[in-house]
């Protein structure tokens, strides 16, 4: 089975202060244009998207810099509402190393991630972590944990919707639209059963 983790980006959750998406319609064949062209401006943090470390670090990784392996490949998805805690940090681990996939993890849930979870996160070196969140940390102080998490080169799946996807291993495909020397990008993020 294959599962759409992805917001629809006209009607996407934005995060406070950041532009929506906006869509024009440049020709129309129902008013007698030959085709149909969409013309359309965000922000590149809109919808379900990416972070790179440059989105919080100065000299840190753009997405066109990283290694396409952080977000393709096995994910473990779990459920958490509220802090994540290190604690929860370390049974989230536990839970995907049982799966036998400790270097993606996917968030379903309200859940946010505390400073401490992510040091234990970063310590362990994973590759992506991805929550439905817009962000990752407290949406009003999301630096700290950014810094940490991006600094260890952990590359954030933030916007993902996973309220229909059961708890479990799955391969994961999320590459970015390639924004050249950007530090985030929109995706369309899939699910396959494996």
């Amino acid at each position: 089975m294959i599962y759409d983790i992805s917001q629809e980006l006209f009607t996407c959750r934005v995060y406070p202060g950041d532009p929506a998406p906006k869509r024009e319609v440049l020709a129309d064949m129902e008013t007698g244009d030959i085709i149909n062209l969409t013309a359309f401006s965000m922000c590149a943090h809109n919808g379900t998207h990416l972070d790179a470390p440059s989105h919080f670090i100065q000299d840190g990784k753009t997405l066109s810099e990283l290694d396409p392996a952080a977000f393709l490949g096995d994910c473990c998805v779990t459920r958490h509402e509220g802090d994540i805690t290190a604690a929860d940090a370390r049974r989230i681990l536990d839970t995907a190393a049982a799966l036998g996939v400790s270097e993606r993890i996917l968030i379903a849930g309200k859940a946010t991630v505390t400073e401490d979870a992510a040091r234990i996160f970063a310590a362990a070196k994973i590759k992506l972590i991805g929550n439905e969140s817009q962000t990752v940390g407290p949406e009003d102080a999301p630096l700290a944990v950014h810094l940490i998490l991006l600094g260890a080169d952990v590359v954030l799946l933030e916007g993902i919707v996973l309220t229909h996807v059961p708890e479990g291993r799955y391969f994961l495909t999320a590459a970015p639209i390639h924004l050249g020397g950007c530090e985030g990008a929109p995706c369309r993020a899939m699910l396959m059963d494996l």
